[in-house]
């Protein structure tokens, strides 16, 4: 389980780096790069510096400290997945889009509910 929890703080490096230098190139393999704005450029600048620090976190972490940035990144992925639904029902984002997006971040938040069954059944 630790090794997924370490990949999935990769992508969130990995991620959220592209995010920050190259953020019309995340919209456009977010797929909605006709959307491009300085506005938007912004708000995925701000989403990846999330990322980062939740990754870097994680992985700078020591066992104890590893088990909160475990809980934090678990509530992040709910919420980021939860909006992306409410976007797929609503269909006010290209739902190919929002579909995609919460599909990546419901897999961060299933690993993570993953991690908390196992550390809760381990001695």
């Amino acid at each position: 389980m630790e090794r997924a929890l370490e990949v999935t703080a990769g992508g969130r490096v990995l991620w959220g780096t592209l995010a920050l230098a190259a953020p019309g190139l995340n919209l456009k393999l977010a797929g909605i790069g006709d959307r491009d704005t300085p506005e938007l450029r912004y708000l995925i600048r701000v989403f990846g510096s999330r990322a980062l620090a939740l990754g870097l976190g994680y992985l700078m972490s020591d066992e104890q400290a590893r088990r909160r940035w475990r809980r934090l990144c678990l509530v992040v992925d709910v919420c980021d997945t939860a909006a992306g639904a409410v976007h797929v029902v609503r269909g006010d984002v290209p739902r190919a889009t929002a579909a995609g997006l919460a599909a990546i971040t419901g897999a961060y938040a299933a690993t993570g509910v993953l991690a908390l069954r196992a550390e809760k059944r381990a001695p």
